[in-house]
């Protein structure tokens, strides 16, 4: 069934003109809750190198940099059970109370970063507190995405899903860049001295105000459930992961699978991509940084292109053009960010941005409307939550360990090829469904 107040007066018009012309105050605080909670997940990943000694001490710079890459998989790992929970609390209470309870539980860990004592303060309490507070983030990311996708697929006019979908991961996208941006800035600002000793602090802590910005903007969104046109009351399961899992495993097997590639693909050269560039290429922390923000930029702005033509020829040919562009250019894009060339490294992380767009704009609304309403959410979550969980959670530690056991600087690029396999040979199996309507 489709929304009470479709759009079906679409003309014909300009990309742009298009990609603006559903935007509503329900998109825009989605968008910007969502920029604000990635901020502070991100942030820990993007200061990584700054952060491993003060935590992780040790004569190994690549031992301390395995065991921060490994706390920052560990808030990964709690997605799924996040995606559970608050996919639960959405699919039966209401898509609004979980996305404002998802921002509120990240404002706490937040908080502790900021104002947590280094090793040499309080010893190995400083690791074990530090994460703590990574798996509490990661319980609140596990369904504040995909929480945001659904609320936004659900409402979006008629024949814009592709685009309304995307704009919950353009929110994620800047919120990354935001983290990179005020990472250069106290980068640059400030000495080496100085931001061991307390610079890193600061993104943490303007990350606590960002975070309760979130929490005002989810509970004041206008219009807070989707609006049907007949009286939508599907049989409510207790328990909405059982009738998931029963009713539509193969579905969540192929979101499963498609976003192994989200995983591996997007936090190789966006989040890894800074710490590989400083640890092996021998490029400054600032330069790397400055790198991968305008790689954001250009990312932010290609990703509602192709959902917009998502929303015109189809889901599954653009995700497989995406997916097959991994597969072929990830070794030379590799290669292009190893060379000593600052310019060849720019168009190195560019090529990554334009291939990861394609296959990353009709995504999120791909994935939410596979499933009916009722379970939407849950079965949603959970399944993205697992490939997120095992394969972009780990893909930093992964890729470090590829290259210290290989002593090959090159072999991450493999690692995303076998990724771009997996989600093609998934994308290939799935029914489209950019022209039917939500059930």
């Amino acid at each position: 069934m489709d929304q009470l107040h479709p759009r079906d007066d679409r003309r014909k018009e300009g990309v742009i003109a298009s990609i603006f012309s559903g935007w509503s105050w329900k998109t825009v605080s989605s968008a910007i809750a969502n920029v604000l909670e990635w901020y502070d997940f991100a942030i820990y990943g993007i200061l990584a190198v700054t952060i491993a000694p003060l935590f992780f001490p040790t004569n190994d710079p690549v031992t301390g940099l395995l065991a921060t890459f490994g706390v920052f998989a560990a808030g990964f790992m709690m997605r799924p059970l996040g995606g559970l929970v608050l996919g639960h609390v959405a699919d039966k209470l209401g898509r609004s109370t979980a996305l404002t309870l998802s921002v509120a539980l990240m404002a706490v860990p937040t908080t502790l970063i900021a104002i947590l004592p280094t090793y040499a303060t309080i010893g190995i309490a400083a690791p074990l507190v530090l994460t703590l507070t990574r798996l509490l983030q990661g319980l609140s990311v596990g369904g504040a995405y995909t929480g945001s996708v659904t609320y936004l697929v659900e409402n979006a006019p008629k024949g814009q899903r592709g685009l309304s979908g995307c704009w919950s991961l353009v929110g994620s996208i800047v919120g990354l860049l935001l983290g990179s941006m005020v990472a250069a800035l106290v980068t640059s600002l400030l000495t080496p001295e100085q931001l061991t000793s307390w610079g890193w602090r600061l993104p943490f802590a303007a990350g606590i105000l960002l975070a309760f910005l979130g929490v005002y903007l989810r509970r004041h969104s206008e219009g807070a459930e989707v609006e049907w046109e007949e009286p939508h009351t599907p049989e409510e399961p207790d328990i909405p992961i059982v009738d998931a899992v029963t009713n539509h495993g193969y579905d969540m097997l192929r979101v499963v699978g498609v976003n192994i590639l989200n995983g591996v693909g997007f936090y190789i050269p966006f989040v890894y991509l800074t710490t590989y560039l400083v640890e092996y290429n021998e490029l400054p922390q600032r330069y790397a940084l400055d790198i991968n923000t305008g790689t954001l930029v250009v990312l932010i702005f290609l990703i509602p292109v192709f959902a917009h033509l998502s929303d015109r020829y189809g889901r599954r040919p653009i995700m497989l053009i995406g997916a097959a562009g991994m597969v072929l250019l990830s070794y030379p894009l590799f290669w292009l960010l190893h060379h000593p060339s600052y310019t060849m490294v720019i168009l190195g992380q560019l090529g990554f941005a334009v291939v990861m767009a394609c296959f990353l704009g009709g995504l999120p609304a791909a994935m939410a409307e596979m499933f009916p309403r009722n379970v939407r959410m849950t079965a949603y979550s959970v399944a993205f939550n697992i490939p997120i969980a095992l394969f972009g959670g780990t893909t930093p530690l992964v890729a470090t360990y590829l290259i210290g056991y290989t002593h090959y600087d090159l072999a991450p690029a493999f690692y995303a090829m076998a990724a771009a396999l997996v989600a093609f040979g998934t994308i290939l199996t799935m029914r489209e469904t950019f022209r039917r309507p939500l059930r």
